[in-house]
């Protein structure tokens, strides 16, 4: 349903921001674009909903261009919704208020299930009468996510969409968006650093490097074979070490400790992650990170086993 075909844009003084990206989305698919600060994530999202004029290349939504604000008075595409990162709310009304805006005065009651439904996904019900200049930065989030759902957009685009939120709350909330969205067979392109983002809810995912398209593929290629270590360093630590003659990019959890290997590694520390520790230590004068079930006290020597 979405066509981005060879699009490029770049600002006046000729600096490149996207160069020639070309990909599909299909209704009710996720996609997640991935990448480093600055390297066009934000920008890719303001194309597409229609804030930027283009350099070059065309995108579609079904048979409908997408153009930029040299061709509408008012920028923007009226079946899609954004949500950027600053998050332009009503501060002086409430969460409610704030969710209603664009939904029907002459229909109060569809109105005020709407605004209950989406109160529920975003985990705010308890908040529905309180302002929003009160509200946290995370809280004030999670209703801009809500607003833009009010009238069921075709395609959503969210920046960062958990950035503010709180790791305690943002397992939950990702869990109950991204399944709402599927229940309601919306589309949806989630800009984020965070890997979490990727691996559970995405059904296809775009690593952005130097301005251009590095890979692109589902989550769980992308994860299990990463072609360098800036894309596997998205989803965890990741070792780029060599093996053999051989260099090799190994999840810690991919590395273990037997009782006899040719392998040797002299332990230098250890994290607690909480189910396990992450160790660090050298082996062969290079620095490699694996997991274990216990502390390992340092200059300890340990057998290791790769994969």
């Amino acid at each position: 349903m979405l066509t981005v075909n060879n699009l490029s844009f770049h600002y006046p003084d000729k600096t490149a921001v996207l160069k020639n990206f070309s990909f599909q989305l299909s209704a009710g698919e996720h996609l997640c674009v991935m990448g480093e600060s600055g390297s066009g994530k934000s920008t890719l999202l303001k194309a597409i909903y229609g804030l930027l004029d283009l350099t070059e290349g065309t995108i579609f939504w079904k048979d409908n261009q997408v153009l930029g604000p040299s061709h509408y008075l008012v920028p923007g595409m009226d079946f899609f919704k954004y949500v950027p990162q600053d998050f332009d709310l009503m501060p002086y009304t409430s969460v409610s208020e704030n969710i209603q805006k664009f939904l029907s005065r002459f229909y109060p009651e569809e109105a005020k299930k709407r605004t209950e439904e989406l109160l529920e996904v975003i985990e705010m019900t308890a908040f529905a009468n309180q302002k929003v200049k009160d509200l946290s930065g995370g809280q004030q989030q999670r209703v801009a996510i809500a607003r833009a759902l009010a009238k069921e957009p075709e395609l959503i685009l969210l920046d960062e969409p958990f950035s503010q939120i709180d790791n305690f709350k943002k397992n939950s909330l990702r869990r109950k968006l991204f399944a709402y969205l599927k229940e309601k067979n919306i589309s949806c392109i989630v800009a984020t650093h965070d890997g979490n983002d990727a691996l559970s809810f995405a059904d296809q995912m775009i690593v952005i490097k130097d301005n251009q398209i590095l890979a692109h593929g589902s989550p769980s290629q992308l994860y299990a074979s990463p072609k360098e270590l800036y894309i596997a360093a998205l989803f965890d630590d990741v070792n780029e070490i060599v093996i053999d003659g051989k260099k090799q990019l190994l999840y810690p959890h991919q590395i273990k400790v037997v009782s006899s290997s040719d392998y040797l590694a002299i332990v230098t520390n250890s994290y607690f992650k909480g189910s396990f520790w992450l160790v660090e230590g050298e082996f062969e004068k290079q620095k490699i990170f694996f997991q274990h079930n216990s502390k390992i006290e340092s200059n300890t020597s340990v057998y290791l086993s790769f994969p």
